[in-house]
């Protein structure tokens, strides 16, 4: 799913009386929610991009002893809770269960919540709080478990 077709959802959404809205293509889903109480997760895209897609949002870094990376599957700034005031959604040795959220990216100030795809055990927190984030760009670094 290309940049241009969200930006065009995104419009078609802001401008009707939808209050949520799911479009599934593939293996990617997203999911666009208008909330009146911000920052709460507001749409839903998994940690693997689409089959086919440029550039696995999970990668094997060590096969021998199962290390991988939750990539950035969009644009975006990084957020570890769903608040300012809440607690993270994971830390350091924290074990994640598949479909589990580890994180937020809003990107077109939409609120993506992004999850595991396999159940795992945080090894690693990459970036910090708030911090601009690119495609593809490693965000936690975790042990298949």
């Amino acid at each position: 799913m290309d940049l241009e077709k969200i930006e065009g959802l995104v419009k078609i959404i802001e401008n009707s009386s939808l209050t949520e809205f799911t479009l599934k293509e593939g293996d990617m889903k997203i999911t666009m929610s208008k909330l009146d109480h911000p920052p709460v997760v507001a749409a839903g895209v998994p940690a693997a991009a689409a089959a086919g897609a440029p550039g696995p949002a999970v990668e094997e870094a060590d096969q021998e002893d199962e290390k991988l990376f939750i990539t950035s599957p969009i644009v975006g700034t990084f957020y570890s809770a769903p608040a300012p005031d809440a607690p993270t959604f994971v830390k350091v040795g924290d074990q994640v269960k598949n479909g589990q959220t580890v994180c937020i990216l809003e990107a077109m100030k939409l609120m993506n919540e992004i999850q595991s795809d396999f159940d795992c055990e945080i090894e690693a927190v990459l970036v910090s709080n708030e911090q601009k984030v690119e495609y593809g760009q490693p965000l936690f670094r975790v042990k298949k478990l």
